[in-house]
């Protein structure tokens, strides 16, 4: 009985369901969306607020734009990127950039029109070191195969033992001065500009550091000392590095250095003359003028960042020349010539190599126009004996 009593319940509820969903109207499916009509992401530089539809949104400062868009500082940042310089508490005079963060944009030789700052970037990571790296290592391995193939100047003849003074103390103790500040600074200066490339992996972080640090103070402090013996040396040699009759063939004919014997020259040969004249007197004078206004030396400049960074490409180039060109003094001074270093050590050389390799200067000693003995005491053991006529 109870059991029908709950069927007859059931089959009741179930026929009212029935006849309420009949009575309400069916849903109606939306139709699918074409291809053309689907949603696509937007991206969010198209999405302009609503304030920038006034004709004078982008000529707005930032006053003004922060009153309809709160927080956008956009126009501040368009006058900091295009150089536009604010206010500052510090004097012109001691901080004539004080209050621009940013430098106008300028073109410089190798790099894009951009702000002045990223055009020197430029020019120094994509020019200077990378070309003025490889054109080093060019003519240190070019001297190297030289060398191997060559060997060093010897001299054809037998020493006489009779010497002949070259330079006197005065002289060699100039050009030794010059010579060892100079070293300094080449080596700081290529560590300085290549060392992250071949001594920061070997050596480590650490060390590097401090060993660019030492050397930066050895290239400050040698950087004087170098700008006053490089004056010493231009007067001391300027008179014997004229041009002369002959250099021009002895150009022409490479000094003889593949013949037999070398061209006549004077007490220094024309390619002599040319390191003094575009080694020690042009680029010798540009790089100290560069390095003196990089400390800030010389008065009345304008020391803006734009100052200091066409004087750092000027002091880069004229330095990596520079260290070129004396490379290869270097080289014939030392290995490459036959008691050239002796020469510039003791002061004197033997008649034979005189005879050699500056036989002009050798006659000039030969007959009375130049003394063979300059200095008015000759050291004791190398005194030279009378040249023989």
């Amino acid at each position: 009985m109870l059991r029908l009593s709950l069927a007859s319940l059931l089959l009741a509820w179930g026929l009212t369901g029935l006849a309420v969903a009949q009575t309400q109207p069916a849903p109606v499916s939306a139709p699918p969306l074409a291809p053309s009509a689907a949603v696509q992401s937007a991206n969010i530089m198209d999405v302009q607020p609503e304030a920038s539809a006034d004709p004078n949104y982008a000529k707005q400062n930032n006053g003004e734009r922060s009153k309809v868009q709160p927080g956008n500082n956009a126009p501040m940042w368009r006058q900091v990127g295009s150089g536009t310089t604010g206010t500052s508490s510090l004097p012109k005079s001691e901080a004539p950039e004080a209050g621009n963060l940013i430098q106008p944009f300028v073109q410089y030789p190798g790099s894009r029109l951009t702000n002045a700052g990223e055009a020197w970037r430029q020019v120094r990571n994509n020019w200077l070191i990378p070309y003025g790296g490889a054109f080093i290592l060019i003519v240190l391995v070019a001297i190297a195969l030289f060398y191997w193939r060559v060997g060093a100047i010897k001299l054809h003849g037998k020493p006489t033992g009779r010497l002949i003074e070259r330079f006197t103390p005065f002289e060699r103790s100039a050009h030794m001065l010059n010579a060892t500040a100079f070293s300094i600074l080449a080596i700081s200066g290529l560590v300085m500009a290549f060392g992250k490339f071949f001594l920061l992996p070997i050596i480590g972080t650490a060390m590097f550091g401090w060993l660019a640090f030492v050397l930066k103070n050895a290239h400050n402090f040698a950087g004087p000392l170098f700008a006053v013996s490089l004056v010493v040396v231009i007067f001391t040699f300027v008179r014997d590095n004229l041009p002369a009759k002959g250099d021009l063939n002895w150009l022409l004919k490479g000094g003889g250095m593949f013949a037999e014997h070398e061209v006549k020259s004077g007490r220094f040969n024309a390619g002599e003359k040319v390191v003094f004249w575009a080694g020690v007197f042009v680029l010798g004078l540009i790089v100290v003028g560069s390095g003196l206004v990089m400390d800030r030396l010389i008065p009345g400049l304008d020391y803006a960042r734009s100052t200091m960074q066409v004087a750092h490409m000027v002091h880069s180039v004229s330095n990596i020349l520079m260290v070129v060109l004396f490379m290869g003094h270097i080289y014939l001074g030392t290995l490459g010539t036959e008691g050239a270093f002796q020469g510039m050590q003791t002061g004197y050389v033997d008649e034979t190599w005189a005879k050699e390799h500056h036989e002009l200067w050798y006659d000039d000693v030969k007959a009375g126009r130049v003394p063979a003995q300059r200095s008015p005491v000759a050291p004791t053991g190398t005194a030279p004996s009378t040249v023989q006529t």
